[in-house]
């Protein structure tokens, strides 16, 4: 059963209040033991869902500290502008879903699931629960944002070069103990000079944004795309030969050839020029890297818009 949408947001009343009562309106002993229950179960889950900057955790945690209070056999969150989908549990046939709010900020929509359905006593319950999810999630989602805008290029969307500094230093450890195959092309736009100085840099930021995006258009989920600085670029990609990192390479190139590159009614002619290194056994980081660059240096040397490659794994 779909439940309608409701909102939760951080000015929702409370089911019930969380301090005693003063002495004038003191209720019997069983309602005040049940509300002082109540602000420890509060400070319970408060405190829990503090421990975590994560979404995905804090997700779990507060899925585990509500199931008591509520029984659910699934949680689903949903956060279309951060790209999450994530999952505690399983399906169920009985549903209640949230849009929960801070402020004007949306966080997300949050669905409760169930095999039997929730009696209206409970909804009341999950929404005064809610209440305690929207600061912390707020947090968490700030925090992973910043960590997404650390490793991003603002210009481009791709990954930035602390990002490939890091990835490259993963991945040749990995590719070194577990003896796969590591490949790393890097990319560099021919006479991207002469785009700047005829048509100003706001063409040619434009022209760099397509390169970008066609480039991530050719390569596939596992293969990790960089800007590295200018008009360079940087592809790592993991368990790939070196014959299949030239292909690749061709690839790009092809494909970068034949765009359609459009900036300001003005339609633009990219190329790009690549070198092509594989992961040897007495390779660090720098060295794979160094390798791809002198191959890029040969490229353009004889005459750019191709690809060349010095591994003596091709020979």
């Amino acid at each position: 059963m779909a439940a309608h949408l409701q909102t939760v947001t951080d000015d929702r009343p409370l089911a019930a209040p969380l301090a005693m009562p003063p002495a004038s309106t003191r209720r019997r002993p069983a309602t005040a033991q049940r509300t002082a229950q109540r602000l420890a179960n509060a400070l319970s889950i408060t405190r829990a869902l503090q421990s975590t900057l994560d979404v995905e955790r804090l997700i779990e945690l507060f899925s585990a500290q509500t199931h008591p209070l509520v029984a659910h056999d699934g949680v689903v969150y949903r956060n279309a502008s951060q790209a999450i989908l994530f999952k505690v549990g399983h399906e169920a046939r009985h549903n209640c879903t949230y849009r929960l709010m801070l402020g004007s900020q949306s966080l997300g929509e949050l669905e409760f699931l169930r095999d039997m359905r929730f009696s209206s006593r409970e909804i009341a319950r999950l929404e005064e629960l809610l209440t305690l999810l929207l600061q912390p999630l707020r947090n968490t989602l700030l925090y992973r944002y910043a960590l997404w805008s650390a490793s991003k290029d603002p210009l481009t969307g791709i990954n930035n070069r602390g990002a490939m500094d890091t990835a490259l230093r993963r991945e040749v450890e990995l590719a070194h103990r577990h003896e796969t195959p590591l490949s790393l092309l890097v990319m560099d736009i021919d006479h991207f000079k002469s785009v700047n100085d005829r048509y100003g840099h706001t063409m040619g930021d434009c022209a760099l944004r397509h390169v970008a995006d066609c480039a991530a258009s050719c390569i596939r989920g596992s293969d990790m795309l960089f800007r590295y600085g200018g008009e360079e670029f940087v592809v790592l990609t993991s368990n790939t030969e070196w014959f299949g990192g030239l292909m690749l390479a061709e690839r790009l190139r092809t494909a970068i050839e034949a765009m359609e590159c459009t900036c300001n009614e003005v339609r633009l002619r990219m190329t790009v020029s690549l070198g092509v290194s594989t992961l040897e056994a007495d390779d660090d980081p720098a060295a794979l890297f160094a390798r791809a660059d002198e191959a890029l240096y040969q490229a353009k040397l004889e005459g750019r818009n191709q690809v060349q490659f010095t591994d003596r794994a091709a020979d």
